[in-house]
């Protein structure tokens, strides 16, 4: 028998209900994650910055809804600008 803990429970309930749904695009998913692995596995520089507390603050939220940590968040993004490939996502109102 085996035992899971509340999450377990929870994730698992959220599954068999369907609320699970595939990615609309599995390979560019995979390639996305590829790459943001491969810009954090080669950390070679420390840098310093000052920022607003407010967007601290955002970019944690951020990165605790994509489940990474905030500094891999941050590597990302700058990698991102960095190689030309930042592409802004949010759609106009």
């Amino acid at each position: 028998m085996k035992y899971y803990d509340d999450e377990e429970r929870s994730l698992i309930e959220s599954i068999e209900n369907g609320e699970w749904v595939p990615v609309g695009n599995l390979q560019s998913e995979i390639d996305e994650a590829k790459e943001i692995a491969r810009a954090t596995r080669t950390k070679d520089t420390r840098i310093n910055i000052r920022l607003a507390s407010s967007d601290l603050k955002a970019l944690k939220t951020k990165a605790l809804e994509e489940g990474i940590p905030y500094q891999t968040l941050v590597s990302s993004v700058l990698h991102k600008y960095a190689s030309d490939k930042l592409v802004n996502n949010k759609k106009e109102s």
